[in-house]
């Protein structure tokens, strides 16, 4: 049971007074500071995230790798707003949150309803050491699009996958570890050299195609850019961006007016090491797609960019017998 005071008022009750008045003090504006200016520079970080150098480490591309978490520094930061009942960290606090918001909040959005001029496009990493590639390519067909892109693609697995998807899919090429099943024809299909000058041994893991469908022509590239590491000495990515560059250049070379890129790139669209393919692509505006890692996904590094053409909404697929999630959207052509 509560005490009294002489005057007749409760200490529970003037405990939660003394607490709510606490914050209309003028103690409570010149608190929480620091915390204050953590939330600012989130807010920052978030809106605009190459204020941050890549040297040493490549420590803005590791950030840019992961950006949409970085809205969950929020969360701590309120804690310890309301534990030093700061108004001003309180406030400071919705600066991160609009940034948020404008930066991520638009993949929230509904897609377009689907055009007569969609191509529907599934992209996948079906992994080296998948036991299960029939089932994984009935996975994928499940899907009903018009374009496979698949990359590790082994020797061994490959009949595999042939097998399953033929009924549907006519056409195929594969060039080195990487794979396109479509049901529209395909034609000058080459190798694209991406390969890091530093790797000397056998290495492909680039194809061009042109599709040839009802509403024209379209090139498409399928790629598998080198794996980033992190690690002691910060983020190790030069192989995936020098491979990268080498993709652009092959990309801004294309005479084929509609292009549509599709493969494992090691990289969101954030990271400003893939900037040599999203400086002349256009990538999805809608749906996170989180396709790595598969067990608890944390970054769409599986990615479908178009030039002269609109890439929808992009989802991920049921797992397969890979450590990446497949994804799908569609390309509406120009």
């Amino acid at each position: 049971m509560a005490e009294r005071t002489d005057s007749g008022v409760s200490t529970t009750a003037k405990a939660a007074g003394v607490s709510w008045w606490a914050w209309g003090r003028p103690g409570c504006w010149a608190r929480g500071r620091v915390i204050a200016g953590f939330a600012l520079l989130t807010a920052l970080l978030i809106a605009f995230p190459r204020v941050l150098p890549n040297r040493p480490g490549h420590l803005g591309s590791l950030l840019e790798a992961f950006l949409p978490w970085l809205g969950l520094a929020a969360v701590p930061l309120l804690a310890l707003a309301l534990l030093r009942r700061s108004a001003t960290a309180l406030l400071s606090l919705l600066v991160p949150v609009a940034a948020w918001a404008y930066a991520f909040g638009g993949l929230f959005l509904a897609a377009p309803e689907p055009g007569e001029r969609d191509l529907v496009v599934v992209q996948h990493n079906v992994s080296d050491v998948n036991t299960d590639p029939a089932g994984t390519a009935r996975t994928l067909a499940g899907a009903g699009p018009d374009l496979i892109a698949l990359e590790e693609l082994v020797p061994a697995a490959l009949p595999a996958y042939e097998k399953a998807l033929a009924p549907d899919f006519r056409f195929h090429e594969v060039r080195g570890t990487v794979g396109i099943w479509s049901k529209h024809p395909l034609s000058g299909t080459r190798v694209v050299d991406i390969k890091p000058k530093e790797i000397t041994e056998g290495w492909s893991r680039g194809l061009r195609t042109v599709l040839h469908t009802p509403y024209g022509e379209v090139a498409a590239y399928v790629a598998h850019l080198p794996s980033i590491r992190v690690g002691a000495s910060g983020f190790a990515s030069s192989w995936r961006d020098e491979s990268a560059h080498l993709l652009g250049r092959a990309v801004a070379a294309e005479t084929v007016g509609r292009v549509i890129v599709l493969g494992d790139l090691n990289g969101t669209v954030d990271d400003r090491g893939l900037s040599p393919l999203t400086s002349q692509l256009n990538a999805s505006e809608r749906g996170f797609a989180f396709s790595f890692p598969a067990s608890f996904p944390l970054a769409r590094i599986d990615q479908v960019m178009a030039r002269s053409a609109t890439v929808g909404r992009m989802h991920t697929l049921t797992a397969t017998g890979s450590d990446h999630l497949p994804v799908t959207a569609r390309v509406t052509l120009s």
